[in-house]
């Protein structure tokens, strides 16, 4: 394209306009900063000098000379509840939610964070009425996962339940892993209580839900075990293995127990030996291991021992195998090993704990609810060693 003479116009317009824009922009940046309060500048200096409690105060000034920073406002309130000062929490969102000039968006913002401050609190009945208020609101997902959070509180399980419901249908997402343990909840109550058919009721629910539920399974065998169902009780701990094999060595006690209760002890050892050799697991052979030795002697326990060892390197294998070879060692050899034995055992110790993935807490049972963040399902049902997790 060739040049234009009348091109050379352009350039001086073009620039004349930026800077015009400029300059208006810089009057009005200047305008805005000019009606700011000295306290607001002081403010964001306390904060990047990370002195966070004269931040605090500083916007605390503006807010009292220009009650129409709402953003400063929800702020300030926030921050209150993370530090733990829920009544100024309280008190700062409360003045949102009475004015009267606030529109429908920025008031459900306040009644949001009004709950949240009356949960932090532990005022549970203000707090669930109003996230209730949310239902229909761009806060309804998040109301009721606060909802879940408080009814689990209060051990109100038909409300949690009902919670999982509305959050699936909200979301698309399925809750019934978690309103699983609700009903197991519930029906560990009645079971105190020797509701005993309303108790199956509840756990039936909860396989219905959820089939791949296996702690209603579990639970399910032993309430038939109560009632003298032993067969029905084997029958049903066996579903196990198509929910989740992992969990089988949590039931092979009470497997074998049954099994014992119509003197078919052999075709349960039979029963977990097929387990073992289909599933890796420590408890599965330490289970093995006590019957293997009452019944066959300790040259057996011990070869039971070795195979899974062989197949299955661990240092718990090995205190096994150790404690194996102890019951028929000669007395001249015994000192050495009963040595290596304590020194293994000492190394084992953190290994054969279980440890929930969310928190990292360790226990040397099995939970289903972890007592350190409450957190569900947490646990493995292997030890750390068999886990991989760090000890």
């Amino acid at each position: 394209m060739e040049f234009q003479t009348w091109m050379l116009l352009v350039f001086p317009l073009f620039f004349g306009m930026g800077w015009l824009a400029a300059r208006i922009d810089i009057k009005e940046l200047l305008s805005e900063s000019s009606s700011l309060p000295q306290s607001y500048f002081q403010g964001l200096n306390f904060l990047l000098n990370e002195q966070q409690d004269k931040a605090i105060e500083a916007f605390i000034e503006v807010v009292k000379i220009d009650p129409q920073t709402v953003e400063l406002h929800f702020a300030l309130g926030s921050l209150f509840r993370r530090r733990g000062e829920v009544d100024r929490a309280l008190r700062m969102h409360h003045n949102l939610v009475d004015r009267a000039d606030l529109d429908d968006d920025k008031r459900q913002q306040a009644i949001f964070e009004l709950a949240q401050d009356y949960l932090k609190a532990g005022i549970l009945d203000r707090a669930e009425n109003l996230f209730s208020e949310l239902e229909n609101t761009p806060y309804a997902r998040q109301s009721l996962e606060f909802l879940l959070e408080l009814f689990q509180k209060e051990h109100d399980w038909l409300k949690a339940i009902a919670v999982t419901k509305r959050l699936t249908a909200i979301s698309g997402q399925s809750y019934s892993k978690q309103a699983s343990f609700f009903y197991c909840e519930l029906a560990n109550e009645e079971t105190v209580q020797g509701n005993l058919t309303v108790a199956r009721e509840y756990l039936q629910q909860a396989l219905l839900d959820c089939p791949s539920a296996v702690r209603a399974t579990m639970m399910l065998g032993d309430m038939l075990v109560k009632e003298g169902r032993y067969q029905d009780a084997m029958n049903t701990w066996k579903n196990i293995e198509m929910q989740d094999a992992q969990y089988l060595p949590l039931v092979a006690e009470h497997l074998l127990n049954a099994y014992r209760s119509l003197d078919r002890e052999a075709d349960g050892v039979a029963l977990l030996r097929d387990y073992l050799n289909k599933y890796h697991s420590l408890d599965l052979m330490n289970v093995l291991f006590d019957v293997v030795l009452k019944n066959e002697g300790s040259e057996a326990a011990y070869q039971l021992v070795r195979n899974e060892l062989e197949r299955n390197p661990t240092l718990l294998g090995l205190d096994k195998l150790l404690e194996a070879r102890l019951l028929e060692v000669s007395t001249d050899r015994r000192a050495d090993i009963e040595l290596v034995k304590n020194l293994v055992h000492k190394r084992t110790r953190n290994l054969a704990t279980y440890r929930c993935a969310h928190c990292g807490f360790k226990a040397r049972q099995f939970y289903w609810h972890c007592p350190a963040c409450q957190a569900w399902d947490s646990y493995s049902p292997r030890r750390n060693e068999e886990t991989g997790m760090p000890s």
